[in-house]
């Protein structure tokens, strides 16, 4: 089951990744998303707050969304850390690879902006 639901999770367009803040209070975001092995890894930039709320607590939703974050389907109990350099760099390779131009031309857009260290990975086990 959770392998059909990681491929499925893995291979839409658009995660809704549901973090909370210390008050208990979620907080929906929709994020690009690729399949690593076993897990699901997302991309985003180091300084913002779904970074912040998910080091203060890994226990997170996860569940398909369009590019909005309208749910399209249920939210499932999932575990989300951030990730070392190495491990962001390969996520930062597999969104290149998965959303093509779109993605390459975000993430050149990005290393303008903010420099290679301005992003990490988050690796979201479920």
């Amino acid at each position: 089951m959770d392998d059909a639901l990681r491929d499925r999770l893995g291979a839409g367009k658009y995660l809704l990744l549901t973090s909370y803040r210390k008050n208990g209070t979620p907080v929906a975001t929709p994020v690009w998303v690729v399949r690593d092995g076993d897990a699901l890894g997302v991309w985003t930039a180091a300084d913002s707050w779904k970074v912040k709320r998910i080091r203060a607590r890994g226990d997170v939703l996860v569940g398909p969304c369009d590019l909005r974050g309208n749910p399209t389907g249920d939210q499932v109990p999932a575990t989300a850390e951030i990730c070392d350099t190495a491990t962001t760099a390969r996520y930062r390779q597999l969104i290149a690879r998965k959303y093509g131009l779109m993605g390459r031309l975000t993430l050149l857009g990005s290393r303008l902006r903010r420099g290679v260290d301005g992003t990490v990975g988050i690796r979201i086990t479920l």
